[in-house]
């Protein structure tokens, strides 16, 4: 699980909850049920209106995919390419295949696979280059999904608000109501600025940068294939992967290399 999404969500609920249940006013004036069926009831049916069905159900794994997706862990798997290398370069291509099995990663072991097989380096780069293009292609309509969720909450806010405040102004017989009337209206925005950015818009930044750390190592994992099939020797196979590593990460290889 990310510790991060958790708590970040934790702590922007104790905060914004927090005051309010301390206040002389408690918990009981923002809890509307109306306003919540308009802010995300409204929410979801126009997010029907504008993606597919299948779309609309992918919501469920794709908000996992915030909480329980794994940064990627570039260090093992310039460990894993370097050691190939050193098998290729000592006993040929063709010994990877036996520790292909055993790798978990599956994006290197289509790569290796294609390699061993015989096909040329441009082919597994076309195929491979394709691969990574469709997936962040399918991770920019999650993120998309996100975005709009976060723009449709505050917009129907504003929509309850209304609703509210026309109900409210068809009788000014009772200005002792007006308060309370005008605070009813104002739940909805409420719920819609909350639901937005303490959820949605969040959690699509967090799938934005999720895609890029794993575009981003896929593209290290083409680089090693390529250069493993080129002949390059294991120090420059490293060196060409090294480029897609942030420099802490740099430096954990430079120390356990010695």
């Amino acid at each position: 699980m990310d510790i991060a999404t958790v708590g970040g969500m934790a702590l922007g609920l104790f905060l914004v909850v927090g005051p309010i249940l301390i206040s002389s006013t408690g918990i009981g004036p923002f809890i509307d049920v109306p306003s919540f069926m308009i802010v995300i009831g409204g929410m979801f049916a126009a997010l029907m209106i504008t993606y597919p069905m299948k779309t609309v159900k992918a919501i469920v794994p794709i908000t996992m995919k915030t909480f329980f997706g794994a940064t990627p862990e570039f260090v093992p798997l310039y460990k894993s390419i370097t050691e190939m290398a050193a098998v290729a370069r000592r006993d040929g291509i063709l010994a990877l295949e036996e520790k292909i099995a055993n790798l978990e990663n599956d994006f290197l072991k289509r790569g290796l696979q294609m390699m061993v097989d015989g096909n040329p380096p441009e082919v597994i780069s076309a195929i491979l280059s394709k691969d990574i293009s469709n997936m962040e292609d399918r991770h920019l309509v999650g993120n998309s999904v996100y975005k709009n969720m976060g723009g449709y909450a505050p917009a129907f806010g504003m929509v309850g608000t209304l609703i509210g405040l026309i109900q409210m102004l068809q009788d000014l017989s009772d200005p002792n109501a007006l308060g309370v009337g005008m605070a009813t209206a104002l739940i909805t925005t409420l719920y819609g600025a909350f639901f937005a950015n303490l959820f949605f818009i969040p959690m699509a930044g967090k799938l934005f940068e999720r895609s890029g750390e794993e575009a981003l190592m896929k593209k290290m994992l083409l680089e090693g294939v390529l250069s493993i099939h080129a002949g390059d020797s294991p120090r420059i196979v490293g060196d060409k992967m090294l480029v897609y590593m942030t420099p802490a990460e740099r430096a954990e290889v430079t120390e356990e290399e010695g």
